[in-house]
């Protein structure tokens, strides 16, 4: 009876960490297909629950979301730091490009992030000022040393991040080898040389605060 007693105390649980693990997997897909305006109750049927189990987990769409990109966020700014580390400031400015373009084909969700408002406006706000601040410095650098063309801007970064969300491929190897072949003609684009012509204005790029989304 004792036996009994403990297998039925534990089933809700393995059953709640079940359900849990469901939502997450099914928000990561959305997330990546349709960015942060996937509904909550979309994700909830792609995982087999119903809504009021969805927020049992996690209450608002930020919770969710914090969760399933938290580890991408904290590589993200891994690869900046590593980067700022490197004594060959060209090197490190290329690798970042390199690496991000790569994790975002893997990835989709993960340029959302960064290129989309959020549903909290301070959801990884620390990270994301940090990743910004750190890719401005490696950009500082390899302009220093004649190495980056002196009219790149923060925003060609988010640029860069545009173009690469925008492949399409059947597998996750033919994501990250189109991704690996668009960085490198965007890196030859941003070196310096004396023949460039001055590229025309950029646009305001990244999260807008004034769009709005779904819950």
């Amino acid at each position: 009876m004792a036996d009994m007693a403990i297998g039925s105390s534990r089933k809700p649980r393995t059953d709640a960490l079940h359900n849990r693990r469901r939502v997450l997997d099914s928000a990561h897909t959305i997330f990546a297909e349709q960015g942060l305006e996937a509904s909550m109750t979309s994700i909830a049927r792609r995982a087999g629950v119903g809504v009021a189990t969805l927020y049992r987990h996690f209450p608002t769409k930020s919770d969710l979301l914090a969760e399933v990109s938290r580890d991408q966020v904290a590589e993200c700014v891994s690869v900046i730091d590593d980067a700022l580390d490197d004594p060959d400031p060209w090197r490190g400015f290329t690798t970042v490009i390199e690496k991000i373009c790569a994790m975002q084909a893997k990835d989709r969700g993960l340029g959302a992030v960064f290129l989309e408002a959020l549903p909290d406006p301070v959801l990884f706000e620390t990270e994301r000022i940090r990743a910004e601040n750190g890719f401005a410095e490696l950009a500082r650098r390899a302009k220093d040393v004649g190495r980056l063309r002196p009219d790149f801007v923060r925003d060609d970064l988010t640029l860069v991040m545009m173009a690469n969300r925008g492949i399409t491929a059947a597998t996750e190897a033919e994501a990250l080898a189109t991704s690996r072949r668009l960085s490198a003609y965007l890196i030859q684009a941003f070196e310096a040389r004396p023949e460039r012509a001055p590229l025309p204005p950029v646009p305001r790029l990244g999260p807008h605060p004034d769009l709005p989304s779904r819950h």
